[in-house]
């Protein structure tokens, strides 16, 4: 015969104990030692040459490489001079130096562009995930700071790494709020805005985690669904628009190739000096507005 024993009390229900995450004193002084500094903007004034210096600091921070923006400058400056100098050893022409060196020095930052534009691509997929497990951390019962912390120890790169950052920084003493506050400026993706936002505004005012998780989870699914049909629209244009760019280049390279004199035949006349700067200068101008119109339609 066997005895059954039903423990339907709550005393008789044996829960694991929830132990702190976090074994590190709470200093949020040294909360900001997580970051680097090494940038080349300074803050200070609103010039082109600011831009410029802010932009390159912020594709190298959401591109994931882990190097310093002054370290890859140096490889800019290298490729081009790679680039530069061979072509002035086998062409000894000036104008295809001038263009490789050119290309030479934009390659390394179109391979970071590159880099960021996947990074971005893997953190916007894996977002309605981690809202989903952070949404399941809470209905078990964790609170906020602890849903992070767990959630951002089971995310996988590059998200996860962007998570923990946020998770040493809570460890440090700083709040959800504090630590998730620049997340979008990391990564470069502003879905995290509303993400980051969220927490913060449940930390203030408080409410129903679980309510307000499952709902965020459902919103970056929306925006996702919304990207990605307007990428779909904007296809054809965006083709059309890369091809507009490239086929200068390319009748450029056929006609060096089949005449090797073009360039210093076209160049030697002042009519073709300014026909062919004045090319040039209008597609140096037309690029940059098709990429700011394609980096409009395809921001994440």
């Amino acid at each position: 015969m066997l005895n059954i024993v039903l423990a339907t009390s709550e005393t008789d229900v044996m829960i694991a104990p929830h132990h702190p995450l976090s074994s590190l004193e709470r200093r949020p002084e040294f909360a900001g030692l997580l970051r680097e500094n090494q940038q080349f903007a300074t803050g200070s004034g609103k010039g082109i040459g600011e831009s410029i210096n802010g932009w390159f600091d912020r594709l190298m921070l959401q591109s994931g490489i882990h190097t310093s923006p002054m370290l890859w400058l140096g490889f800019c400056l290298l490729s081009a001079l790679t680039f530069g100098g061979m072509s002035l050893v086998l062409l000894e022409n000036p104008v295809p130096v001038m263009f490789l060196s050119a290309f030479g020095l934009l390659l390394p930052v179109g391979i970071a562009i590159v880099l960021r534009t996947r990074r971005q691509s893997a953190i916007v997929t894996q977002l309605p995930g981690m809202t989903d497990e952070l949404a399941r951390s809470a209905r078990a019962g964790r609170n906020l700071e602890q849903s992070l912390m767990l959630v951002a120890g089971d995310t996988p790169a590059p998200l996860g790494n962007e998570l923990k950052i946020s998770a040493r920084r809570m460890e440090m003493g700083l709040d959800v709020a504090s630590s998730v506050r620049d997340l979008a400026d990391r990564t470069g993706v502003s879905t995290l805005t509303m993400f980051s936002s969220a927490l913060a505004l449940h930390q203030d005012t408080g409410g129903d985690l679980i309510v307000v998780l499952e709902r965020l989870g459902a919103s970056v699914r929306d925006r996702q669904h919304f990207i990605a049909r307007q990428q779909a629209a904007t296809v054809s244009s965006r083709w059309a628009a890369l091809m507009m760019i490239s086929i200068p280049f390319i009748v450029l390279t056929i006609y060096s190739a089949w005449y090797p004199s073009y360039f210093e035949t076209l160049t030697s006349s002042k009519a073709g000096q300014i026909s062919f700067w004045g090319g040039v200068t209008g597609l140096l101008t037309g690029s940059l507005i098709v990429q700011r119109i394609l980096g409009r339609t395809t921001r994440f």
